[in-house]
């Protein structure tokens, strides 16, 4: 069964074993939590020079993962930012064990983002404004469902994450604030369930 892409692009080969390298990765998060920034901006934040940060970002450019944005800077000073539309990592294993490495790789670090993230937050609440207090939650369900159950909760799920995700990248609105949506799937000893 072909699972249901609700990203605009999947990456392909290159861009899985592209985007597998440290400071491209790094580079990313930081466009996707601070928005737009500059080569020179980034070198500064990652303490890198500024050939590196713009080296690293005409790969991400090259497969698609960011963008150029037009009528900011002046000059040659470029701003890129994020690529709208989300991406995903595909559906199959890789059989090349290049591409599955890299794939490892982007996965393990988001699994640590993820903690990462969560942690963030945990300290943050504390005084962080109350509306974004009570709008966030922390949630974990445990259910006993089929594979057929489990792809068409996923599949809903993403078609609601997917209206957001288009209102996000319909342009700067009042009042928004940078919003992490962590959400899993996964089933739990299934070969000693099967």
């Amino acid at each position: 069964m072909r699972i249901k892409s609700f990203s605009s692009r999947t990456l392909g080969a290159n861009a899985l074993k592209s985007f597998a390298h440290p400071l491209r990765l790094r580079i990313y998060q930081l466009l996707e939590e601070h928005g737009p920034s500059t080569a020179t901006r980034l070198a500064g934040l990652l303490g890198q020079n500024t050939g590196a940060t713009s080296y690293h970002l005409r790969e991400l450019a090259k497969h698609g993962m960011i963008e150029v944005v037009a009528g900011m800077g002046r000059g040659k000073e470029k701003y890129w930012r994020i690529t709208p539309g989300g991406f995903s990592y595909g559906d199959a294993r890789p059989a090349d064990p290049e591409v599955a490495g890299a794939l490892d790789y982007l996965l393990d670090d988001l699994v640590r983002t993820r903690g990462a993230e969560l942690a963030r937050w945990r300290q943050e609440s504390a005084t962080a404004p109350e509306e974004w207090v009570q709008a966030s939650v922390y949630g974990r369900r445990s259910l006993r469902l089929t594979p057929e159950e489990t792809a068409r909760m996923r599949d809903q799920v993403f078609e609601v994450l997917e209206q957001y995700r288009a209102l996000s990248d319909s342009g700067d609105r009042d009042g928004t604030g940078h919003v992490i949506v962590h959400f899993d799937v996964l089933p739990v000893g299934s070969e000693r369930d099967g």
